[in-house]
C-alpha cells in the first residue's frame, strides 16, 4: 500500500521502515499515527516478513507528537482519550506482532518516539541519539504510551525513575551503560551494526523466531517460574513437531546454512 509519512521497503525477508517527515523531525501527526498502526497491525498475518528495521529520515528518529498538527482543533475528553489510545496502540501492536523489531535510533527520540524505541526488541543507538520521556517537560506525566511499563523492565526501577521524574536527555553512552540499547555506532554505520544481528535472526527457524519473541514478552510478566516454563515447554513441542527442526539439526552437523520450507 502507499504511505504518506512512511517508507516501507521489503528486502528479502526484512522490512525496512523509515519514518518520513524529516522536516518535522518525524513527529507523529494523525496520518503517521494511522499509518504506523495499520502497518504494525498488518504484520500479524504477514508470513513473508521475518524482521523489521525501524528508523527515522533526516536528523532524528522521532521527536514525539507533533504539537502543531492539531491546528487549533479542540477535542472533548472522549475524543482526546480516543486519540491518546490510538497512539498507545502503536506500541502495543509493535509488541504483539511476531516479527522482531530493530530500531536504529539517532538524534531526538522523544516522547512517542522514545516509546517506540522502547517497544522495539533491539535498539541500536547512533552517537547522536538523545532520548527522553518528554511528556513531563510539557506539563504532563512521564507515564505515557507504555513508557512506565517498558523502561523499568529495561533499566531497573531506580534508573527509570531518574529518567522519568526529570525528563532529562539520555545520551547514547548512558543508554549503553544502563542497558537501554545493546550497541552504539556512528550514525552512518547503524545499518552496518545491525546487519549481523539481522543475518543471525534470518538463519533461525521461522516458527522458533516468532515463538521466542512471544515467550520473551509473556515471561516478563509471568506470575511464576512454573508459568514461564510451561510456555517454554509448549513452544519447544511446537517447534520440534515441524520439519524445520530436522533441517536445523542437519544443517548444524553439516556446518551449512539451513534451508527452511514454508515460513512459520
Amino acid at each position: 500500500m502507499g504511505y504518506e509519512t512512511l517508507i516501507v521497503e521489503r528486502q528479502g525477508e526484512v522490512d525496512r521502515v523509515t519514518l518520513n517527515r524529516p522536516d518535522r523531525l518525524n513527529t507523529l501527526d494523525d496520518t503517521m499515527i494511522a499509518e504506523l498502526s495499520g502497518y504494525f497491525g498488518g504484520l500479524a498475518t504477514d508470513r513473508d516478513c521475518r524482521v523489521v528495521v525501524l528508523k527515522g529520515a533526516g536528523r532524528g528518529y522521532c521527536a514525539g507528537l507533533d504539537l502543531t498538527a492539531a491546528g487549533g482543533r479542540r477535542r472533548d475528553t472522549i475524543d482526546r482519550l480516543a486519540h491518546q489510545r490510538s497512539i498507545a496502540e502503536i506500541v502495543m501492536k509493535m509488541r504483539y506482532c511476531p516479527q522482531p523489531i530493530v530500531s536504529l535510533v539517532h538524534g531526538p527520540a522523544c516522547g512517542g518516539g522514545f516509546a517506540m524505541a522502547l517497544a522495539s526488541d533491539i535498539r541500536i543507538a547512533g552517537e547522536s541519539a538523545r532520548m527522553n520521556a518528554a511528556f513531563i517537560r510539557i506539563g504532563l506525566s512521564a507515564c505515557d504510551i507504555g513508557v512506565s511499563y517498558f523502561l523499568p523492565r529495561l533499566v531497573g526501577a531506580s534508573v527509570a525513575a531518574e529518567f522519568m521524574l526529570t525528563g532529562d536527555f539520555i545520551t547514547a553512552d548512558r543508554a549503553l551503560a544502563t542497558g537501554l540499547v545493546s550497541r552504539v555506532a556512528p550514525d552512518d554505520r547503524m545499518e552496518e551494526a545491525a546487519a549481523p544481528l539481522i543475518e543471525s535472526m534470518l538463519t533461525t527457524a521461522p516458527l522458533g523466531l516468532r515463538l521466542t519473541k512471544e515467550c520473551l514478552r509473556m515471561a516478563i510478566d509471568a506470575p511464576s517460574l512454573e508459568a514461564a516454563v510451561a510456555m517454554e515447554d509448549r513452544n519447544q513441542m511446537l517447534c520440534a513437531s515441524g520439519p524445520d527442526f530436522e533441517e536445523a539439526i542437519a544443517a548444524f552437523f553439516e556446518k551449512r546454512r539451513p534451508e527452511y520450507g514454508r515460513k512459520g
